[in-house]
């Protein structure tokens, strides 16, 4: 029967408080309701920790922020019943309940980019918690119709807004214990070290699922793990005997200033981590003097985001070319409205990366939802991508691109020599040497190493302009390896380093305070090896001050081949066990 899956939110209280005194009685500390539901991220959020889900994400948050708001055009119609409302629970009859208003998602099902699962499981059900840890205030109202509007739900006496269970119970216990543990005793800010410190914390205090979507890679994540090692393979060539004393790491990307040679990369579902989402990266960034490039799969509006931007600082946007060219279009307007500085096109996702770790953690089981015959349950990324990006983009698109703003517009994705010489010959204003974080195509190459190839050939060719930077991001963990990224570029070509990862994991550690943390660090770091390595400026960088004659030799294990490899066996002796 439906109804018997139907959670009560006193059920849900009940439920909770006895978890909560398990808490206290393991652990011997004070935990109330509003705090477990302040702090944890629960088990509803396998929903968010799917690509897929953030690429509905991008859609709803886009497309309304095409749209002016006009919260008059939904009038209040019906009040509907709760008998009348959970019958509406199948893919050929569904309603949901976001903040006590219903809706009629049954046409949107089989286009929803997200996949029919996350609709199909809440007909008839609440989706407020899930609805709102992925969109902005004011998405649903411009991403259906007026008539898909139904009306209220009007509850009897004693009756209570039904809930999914999913939504709000743990499949495992002792982990969401120990997590809560861990957010009870996070170590104080201040003896955070480096940017593996806020890793670590991350992945203690993380729903499993965030944590997957974070961390993951595709393939066997050779490409990933790749990214930083060839940072390693690069040796500093330091100058002696040089007035160090003053310091100056700051410098200019893309003609706007910033306290450092990085930037905060996009990266999506900030929220996944983090209350605020892209909003608290946004203050801590701009109080530290450093540029923030903001996701078209943010889990944030950019019309948010932008408000958080502090006076002064810098955002840019980074944009997927839709299919339908008046939504890229009035993206891109959207962003010179609201005060982006540059436009960022990414080009290297025109199908989504095999990422297994993602993969693993289902939002709901098929088997609880009858979805019929006639839906392909294998196509779920795939569709969901190409619902969203446009497969076809090629270099008259980016010249298009162009022809709408008078931003600067940069090629993000690029991977090797060849694309970096057709954008500067379409006139971009620079590129991202990026492998999408070794989340795309496997064993592509890691960004530093392009770079080390891309910077003699551009010399040799005389492609060489004032207004064309390179940009990098991948791997990037220490000062060091900004460093060495920026070195290779020197004098000739203009060099800028983007972490994503990194700010993610900062932001849900500690929010605002843990980017600007994280920002400190990295610019002590800075500060301390342009001192050991003999430069006072960042524009004395170059490449004599860099090794790069191990560069090329990648060493990534495969750990799932060598986790299921049988070693050959090798000779006994008689009294030997086998």
């Amino acid at each position: 029967m439906f109804v018997s899956k139907v959670a009560t939110k006193s059920n849900i209280r009940s439920s909770i408080r006895s978890f909560s005194n398990s808490i206290k009685s393991k652990y011997n500390y004070n935990y109330n309701y509003n705090s477990y539901n302040r702090k944890s991220i629960s088990n509803n959020l396998r929903l968010l920790a799917i690509t897929t889900i953030s690429l509905s994400t991008a859609t709803a948050i886009y497309i309304s922020s095409i749209k002016a708001e006009n919260d008059s055009n939904i009038k209040s119609k019906n009040l509907i019943s709760l008998d009348e409302f959970i019958k509406h629970n199948s893919k050929d009859d569904c309603w949901i309940l976001i903040n006590n208003k219903i809706y009629d998602v049954t046409d949107f099902i089989p286009n929803h980019p997200g996949g029919v699962m996350p609709l199909i499981s809440h007909g008839g059900y609440d989706a407020t918690m899930i609805y709102e840890k992925l969109h902005p205030k004011g998405t649903i109202e411009k991403f259906l119709s007026d008539d898909k509007f139904i009306g209220e739900l009007k509850l009897k006496e004693n009756e209570e807004t039904p809930l999914l269970e999913s939504d709000y119970k743990t499949d495992d216990e002792e982990f969401e214990i120990q997590r809560l543990d861990n957010i009870e005793n996070l170590p104080h800010i201040s003896t955070i070290q480096n940017s593996y410190d806020f890793e670590k914390l991350a992945k203690g205090i993380l729903p499993k699922d965030a944590w997957a979507y974070y961390s993951c890679g595709s393939d066997d994540e050779i490409s990933m793990r790749e990214n930083h090692y060839a940072y390693q393979r690069i040796y500093f060539k330091p100058r002696i005997c040089v007035n160090v004393r003053d310091i100056d790491t700051s410098t200019t990307i893309l003609g706007s200033s910033s306290s450092v040679p990085f930037y905060v990369s996009a990266t999506a579902l900030a929220k996944l981590g983090h209350p605020d989402g892209e909003c608290s990266i946004a203050r801590g960034a701009g109080k530290e003097g450093v540029i923030q490039m903001i996701s078209t799969l943010s889990s944030m509006s950019l019309e948010e985001i932008s408000k958080a931007r502090i006076p002064g600082a810098t955002q840019w946007f980074q944009l997927y070319i839709n299919e339908d060219r008046n939504v890229a279009y009035n993206m891109v307007k959207e962003a010179e409205k609201l005060g982006m500085k540059a436009i960022f096109v990414t080009v290297d996702a025109p199908s989504l990366g095999n990422r297994e770790k993602d993969k693993r953690l289902k939002f709901v089981n098929e088997t609880d939802v009858n979805l019929g015959d006639d839906v392909d349950k294998s196509a779920g990324a795939s569709k969901a991508l190409s619902s969203f990006i446009d497969c076809g983009v090629d270099w008259n698109d980016i010249k298009e691109v162009k022809s709408w703003t008078k931003l600067p517009v940069l090629i993000k994705g690029v991977q090797t020599v060849d694309d970096v010489i057709e954008a500067y010959d379409a006139g971009c204003q620079g590129v991202v040497l990026s492998n999408h974080g070794g989340r795309q195509l496997d064993t592509a190459p890691p960004p530093v190493e392009l770079l080390a190839e891309t910077v003699p050939v551009l010399k040799k060719l005389n492609k060489l302009r004032p207004d064309f930077e390179i940009l990098i991001d991948g791997g990037v963990k220490r000062g060091t390896d900004i460093l060495k990224a920026v070195a290779l570029g020197g004098k000739d070509i203009k060099v800028s380093v983007g972490l994503g990862r990194p700010f993610l994991y900062a932001n849900s550690v500690y929010g605002e305070d843990g980017v600007r943390k994280l920002i400190q660090i990295l610019k002590d770091e800075l500060e301390m090896d342009m001192r050991l390595l003999g430069v006072t400026k960042i524009d004395q960088l170059s490449p004599k001050h860099v090794d790069t004659r191990r560069l090329i030799g990648r060493d990534a294990a495969n750990y799932l081949y060598d986790n299921n490899y049988e070693h050959i066996a090798t000779v006994k002796f008689k009294n030997e066990d086998d």
